[in-house]
């Protein structure tokens, strides 16, 4: 067996566990820290809202000897005050999109890209997106995903119980908020490709967090009826009896995801890869780690509130106690060494008489008349 086979099996045994629900609050401190960060820069940035959303034209032209930042440098000269996006394609072919461009801004621009370009105007291909269907389309995506929302909390209050869907709920919230914070950061367009990320992200982490609430479901069976663990550490048990797994089914996720981004987008120039991917690759890093630091930590935090697990608490603390005092009256001290010593004392006293007793009868039982 592997070594981290070896040490998978001794986490879900429980030999051996990291305790995340008592640093509970360290985590918290992360989450915030990281969230307040990605509300700043959406605040001070915003989002970079593709022509989908926003309307605007499209120009897709064959293929030219003209590079992407002289394309880009043409698109702006030809619609002065127009955002201008460039994407170079297969065979030398570019994607020009500029935003809020109409119908009759549309024709003009077409031909002095021609012009810039080189190539025949009607060589270009034109797609016209307006402000309205853009607006459609967004109106959708926010329905969708309250729809999503919804039946999540009411699923999860059905199989497990309120405290673990309300986390569940925050926890995919922490997801959605630091996506889009670093969407705002590196100023990525957002398009329909990066919705179609955020509603799948969702759905691994929900997936994450539903694995360690089972584990934890069962485990906690019963668990008023014990005195050895309190809820928390029933909680990081079970958290880390599925830590392994939850780590090789990420890093299994993040590695084909991180080639699109940083090999596709990046190194081969596949600009039109980058909406998703990274949308995807920051949603399941963050949804990893909201699932193992903040969901089960904060339905743990819930669940001490609890009557019912507040005296189990109690219970255990008072055992534990009563335990370490019998363990420490084990090992006496003082007064009780004294007996012992007597006792000791006696019983070497005894052997000392007993050994005299038998040198004297062997003497009275040696011949009188024989000396050496």
């Amino acid at each position: 067996m592997s070594r981290l086979g070896n040490l998978g099996a001794r986490l879900y045994r429980g030999e051996v566990g990291y305790d995340f629900v008592g640093k509970r609050k360290l985590w918290y401190g992360i989450s915030i820290l990281i969230t307040i960060t990605a509300i700043v820069g959406l605040a001070v940035r915003g989002l970079n809202m593709g022509i989908e959303f926003s309307g605007g034209a499209v120009f897709t032209t064959p293929h030219s000897k003209v590079s992407a930042t002289d394309a880009r440098h043409a698109a702006e000269e030809a619609a002065s005050g127009h955002t201008v996006v460039v994407q170079e394609l297969g065979r030398g072919g570019l994607r020009i999109q500029i935003s809020e461009v109409d119908t009759k801004e549309a024709a003009p621009v077409q031909e002095k890209l021609a012009k810039e370009l080189g190539v025949k105007a009607n060589k270009i291909d034109t797609q016209l997106v307006g402000p309205s269907w853009g607006e459609q389309i967004a109106g959708k995506a926010w329905q969708g995903l309250a729809i999503f929302m919804v039946l999540v909390v009411i699923y999860l209050a059905i199989a497990f119980e309120w405290r673990m869907a309300l986390a569940a709920l925050i926890a995919l919230i922490h997801d959605l908020t630091i996506t889009v914070g670093v969407y705002a950061l590196v100023g990525f367009e957002v398009t329909p490709g990066t919705v179609i990320g955020l509603l799948t992200i969702l759905g691994y982490s929900l997936y994450d967090t539903v694995v360690v609430f089972d584990g934890l479901k069962e485990a906690s069976k019963d668990l008023t009826k014990q005195t050895r663990f309190t809820y928390s550490e029933i909680a990081n048990r079970s958290l880390n009896s599925t830590l392994v797994r939850s780590i090789n089914t990420t890093i299994v996720a993040l590695l084909p995801v991180g080639a699109l981004l940083f090999i596709g987008g990046g190194l081969l120039g596949a600009g039109m890869l980058n909406d998703i991917s990274l949308s995807l690759f920051v949603g399941l890093a963050a949804g990893a780690y909201s699932s193992i630091f903040i969901a089960t930590p904060l339905v743990a935090d819930l669940k001490e509130r609890d009557p019912q697990m507040k005296a189990l608490a109690k219970r255990v603390r008072a055992k534990r106690a009563a335990a370490a005092k019998a363990e420490a009256g084990t090992a006496p001290a003082g007064e009780d060494d004294e007996p012992d010593l007597e006792d000791a004392a006696a019983a070497t006293g005894v052997v000392v008489q007993r050994r005299q007793a038998a040198t004297r009868n062997r003497g009275r039982g040696r011949p009188s008349g024989k000396r050496r």
